[in-house]
């Protein structure tokens, strides 16, 4: 019975460590992929928010201080 447990732990670590060679390996062999024209797409997309925020904070403050001159 012992020997049956060490077996069946022998096949299991050796298909972990088979396992984990074989992700290795696929992860290795892959081709980088391009992703300038999405990096470029975010960096424009934060611009034009930051933009509108900055619109929109603009707005408010000068609402803020209308309202502190006119005394409403």
């Amino acid at each position: 019975m012992i020997k049956k447990l060490k077996n069946a732990l022998i096949r299991k670590q050796f298909k972990i460590a088979a396992g984990a060679g074989a992700l290795l390996a696929a992860g290795s062999s892959q081709a980088a992929i391009d992703v300038t024209g999405v990096t470029a797409a975010l960096t424009d997309g934060l611009t034009a928010v930051g933009t509108i925020g900055g619109a929109v904070l603009l707005i408010w403050g000068t609402k803020k201080v209308y309202a502190l001159i006119s005394g409403r």
